[in-house]
């Protein structure tokens, strides 16, 4: 798969569950130590997320979503063997309550 600079909430929870189900896993990342309510995520620490297996998509988020994709550059050269990407609005733009359904052909 081709990782783009940013995803949004709505691209981060179709590509996650899709991604897992290949056994890529999928962390995302609170820059800014503000957990999102109702999200699974993980506090910034190079050390730990270092550890994670190579192939690893971390998805980077801050306030605004701003900081963290002028930062990618930093985050794709500190972790070279994993998947760094910006999620677009950040923590403000999340909504809490949306979800992506299984399609059903």
């Amino acid at each position: 798969m081709n990782f783009p600079d940013e995803w949004t909430q709505k691209e981060y929870l179709q590509n996650k569950k899709k991604l897992q189900k290949d056994g890529v896993k999928v962390i995302l990342v609170d820059t800014i130590l503000s957990s999102i309510e109702k999200a699974d995520t993980t506090t910034y620490n190079p050390f730990e997320l270092s550890k994670e297996p190579e192939g690893t998509v971390f998805v980077f988020y801050c306030d605004t979503g701003k900081a963290t994709l002028n930062r990618l550059r930093e985050y794709k050269a500190k972790f070279p063997m994993h998947h760094c990407i910006s999620l677009k609005g950040g923590r403000g733009y999340w909504r809490k309550n949306m979800m992506v359904l299984d399609d059903t052909n």
